[in-house]
């Protein structure tokens, strides 16, 4: 509960400069067990969120690395984490939307097309103000039934 408000600022921070969408403290707290969060000294550097969208969709958002930090691995630490969590739960597809798509492609995402995922994910973009020229490049990762990325 106390990373709230430092989660927050930093994927404010970013959405005031038209890099992600803004979340309200409302929005956080309610989905709080979402997020995972990386912390230097006890100071909140990155966050992250899976958020499950259907029996087998899930999405990574609010992915924010406080500048400072980045390019030092805590995203993909971050993103590693949501992908072993959606491995863990049996989830076969975890997608990003992202201004970022090489930093998802050395993870072993592909693009996509944002058109082929389902409505559900379009819950939140009515709220954007990039709604309805967005963009963001959809960014794929699947598992096969086994558990590997194919």
């Amino acid at each position: 509960m106390g990373d709230v408000e430092a989660i927050q600022g930093l994927v404010n921070y970013f959405a005031e400069r038209g890099e992600m969408l803004p979340r309200p403290l409302s929005e956080i707290y309610e989905n709080l067990r979402d997020y995972y969060v990386a912390e230097v000294d006890g100071r909140l550097v990155g966050c992250v969120a899976l958020h499950i969208n259907w029996s087998d969709l899930v999405e990574v958002k609010s992915l924010a690395v406080d500048e400072a930090w980045q390019n030092q691995g805590v995203g993909r630490e971050l993103v590693e984490a949501c992908l072993h969590e959606a491995k863990e739960l049996g989830l076969n597809t975890v997608f990003a939307l992202t201004l970022a798509p090489d930093f998802f492609e050395r993870l072993g995402f592909v693009r996509g097309n944002v058109d082929e995922l389902p409505r559900k994910v379009w819950v939140e973009c009515y709220r954007c103000p990039k709604f309805p020229k967005c963009d963001e490049i959809a960014m794929l990762y699947r598992f096969d039934t086994e558990g590997t990325v194919s």
